[in-house]
């Protein structure tokens, strides 16, 4: 089957029920998007399909023909970092990081829907996650911070 994945078409060659996570760890080798509940209770899998957040631990492979599919290694990479990632780095917004891929993905969901989000906004799309460190101040002012960043790169 072939996915797109990261802008990139991607052959694989799994069964149509295996699940999108088990396709981009196991044989694509992205390890970004992480295992958590296998529940859609964490959102520590979630990636964007066709620029929405999905769960990655639930959603077959078959039902992603003709979508295209961006996980945390398609926003940036540390040479390059999406504005998000630098925002979560300048904030220090992580402690362990295993909820992170997940939330800089449903935040730049919101940033791509809500150029100037309120705080609510924020909590809301980020209510799904589940961070157990104690980090949510710092990554809601993580994502305000990448808002700012990119409306004011986006208006020069």
């Amino acid at each position: 089957m072939l996915l797109t994945i990261n802008g990139a078409a991607r052959e694989v060659a799994l069964s149509d029920d295996t699940s999108l996570l088990d396709a981009l760890r196991g044989d694509l080798g992205l390890m970004a998007t992480r295992f958590g509940c296998g529940a859609e209770s964490c959102g520590a899998c979630m990636v964007l399909v066709d620029g929405k957040p999905s769960y990655a631990c639930t959603t077959p492979i078959d039902a992603l023909r003709g979508k295209a599919v961006t996980t945390l290694e398609g926003l940036g990479d540390a040479a390059r970092p999406h504005p998000l990632q630098q925002a979560f780095l300048d904030e220090q917004a992580g402690q362990c990081g295993y909820c992170l891929s997940g939330i800089l993905i449903s935040a730049k969901a919101l940033l791509d829907r809500t150029s100037t989000p309120t705080r609510d906004d924020i909590v809301q799309a980020l209510d799904k996650h589940l961070c157990r460190c104690g980090a949510h101040a710092r990554i809601i002012r993580a994502v305000q911070r990448a808002a700012a960043r990119m409306s004011t790169s986006s208006a020069t």
